[in-house]
């Protein structure tokens, strides 16, 4: 009946009948319930790792069954823990999958034939991007990860930006939150709105890209260096996965208008996807780069969500953060 929550048939057992007989022993319990002694040990060690049964102070009893009320709520975090974290697995995922479609592509554009198009270096990057640009009729959705941007290029692309929304062609930017503290690329990506650009931030982005009127997609070989290369993607599967990755980011981001709203308990959603990428594992170095901040900035945003959480280890400060409700089990 509550295999659902982690419970197996015979611990189950166990437990029921630990609640109808509270002064049984395990010779008691075995007899009770037709089972070996040692099968009876063996569910009273599930239950203890559930911590469904706790030490007893009565003389002869070792053990004591939790109350239903409260072993249902622990069986309940307990699953909440567990899809909060394959949550997680899937939140990354998606980032790997956007890149690995670019790493592969790149590797073999002529196996992909018309559905693939390396690009080499930042000019012949901007080239390309410019005459996209300029074909583009219906709508252009980025994902614009790094941060602060240098004034050089927030100039540089005042102009097509302009010239895009003078065409009527619908602009979708998302940006990271990082760069509300940042006053030139604040001013730019205010004034993108106030031209008529749709424009909302997140904490962190998967990955760097562009897509052009749902036919095709402009992802980096490298994600550590956006620069290096780059690779046009065409192939309407492809294409159909990457703005479903970005109409789900998309939906969750907060418009530049608007300031991100705290959780019931205070958390920032900066603060919460340290949270997550703690979970993961990440390094200070590596949630630096997917949030846009310097590294000693995530050093103190991981070192005070520890110390709020009273977590020894990154794992253990995600573990915690899903037991006190700071991590949903869904989005």
């Amino acid at each position: 009946m509550l295999e659902t929550l982690g419970l197996d048939a015979e611990a189950e057992a166990v437990y029921r009948r630990m609640l109808a007989e509270p002064q049984a022993g395990v010779a008691a319990l075995a007899a009770g319930l037709g089972l070996a002694e040692e099968r009876v040990r063996g569910g009273l060690d599930r239950l203890s790792a559930l911590a469904l049964v706790q030490p007893s102070d009565r003389e002869g009893i070792g053990f004591r069954a939790v109350g239903p009320e409260a072993a249902m709520e622990l069986l309940l975090a307990r699953q909440q823990a567990e899809l909060a974290a394959q949550q997680l697995r899937v939140e990354a995922s998606r980032a790997a999958a956007a890149q690995l479609i670019a790493e592969c592509s790149a590797l073999r554009p002529t196996a992909a034939g018309p559905g693939a198009e390396q690009l080499s270096g930042p000019a012949e990057i901007r080239e390309r991007l410019a005459e996209l640009a300029d074909a583009a009729r219906l709508e252009v959705a980025t994902f614009a990860p790094g941060g602060a941007h240098t004034e050089e290029d927030l100039r540089a692309s005042r102009r097509p930006n302009a010239a895009l929304l003078e065409r009527g062609v619908r602009m979708r930017t998302v940006y990271l939150d990082s760069v509300r503290n940042h006053r030139p690329t604040l001013e730019h990506v205010t004034w993108l709105h106030r031209s008529g650009g749709q424009v909302r931030t997140v904490p962190a982005l998967p990955v760097r890209m562009i897509l052009f009127d749902r036919e095709l997609a402009v992802l980096p070989i490298d994600t550590e260096d956006a620069r290096a290369g780059a690779v046009v993607l065409r192939g309407a599967g492809t294409v159909a996965a990457l703005y479903a990755l970005f109409e789900g980011v998309w939906e969750g981001a907060v418009p530049i208008g608007e300031g991100p709203a705290p959780g019931a308990d205070g958390m920032s959603p900066q603060e919460l996807t340290v949270l997550k990428l703690l979970a993961l594992g990440h390094t200070d170095e590596t949630i630096a780069k997917r949030l846009g901040v310097s590294p000693r900035t995530a050093r103190r945003l991981a070192a005070t969500l520890m110390e709020r959480l009273d977590a020894r280890s990154r794992f253990e400060a995600g573990v915690h953060a899903v037991q006190d409700g700071w991590l949903p089990a869904t989005r």
